[in-house]
């Protein structure tokens, strides 16, 4: 790790806006939303803006580890357009939640 990404956290206290790494270490966007599979006390994903301005849900699997001051994936770069599908808001934001960075219930039977 070439950047201080501080201590290991519980994927619960990452913060909105927290930058995300791919597995070399390359900056590919920021945290805007943890998903939380509340039930099972899992994590589902991230949702983050990468750095083309395209919001994207990038699914439990891919996070390889979660800190004070980074996420970090177990993909790169170049496959974040292919594992990470972009966030679909639905019409008028239906299955949104009241929430801009919320998939909710719709989104989550919709494809997110």
């Amino acid at each position: 790790m070439s950047e201080d990404y501080g201590r290991p956290i519980h994927y619960t206290s990452v913060q909105r806006g927290t930058p995300v790494y791919d597995s070399e270490g390359v900056a590919v966007g920021e945290v805007r939303r943890v998903e939380d599979n509340y039930a099972e006390h899992i994590l589902d994903g991230f949702e983050i803006l990468d750095l083309e301005g395209t919001l994207r849900f990038v699914d439990a699997p891919e996070v390889a580890r979660t800190f004070e001051r980074a996420v970090t994936l177990s993909i790169t770069a170049a496959e974040l357009p292919e594992k990470a599908n972009p966030v679909n808001r639905g019409i008028g934001g239906i299955g949104g939640g009241g929430n801009a960075g919320s998939g909710g219930l719709f989104g989550r039977i919709f494809g997110r």
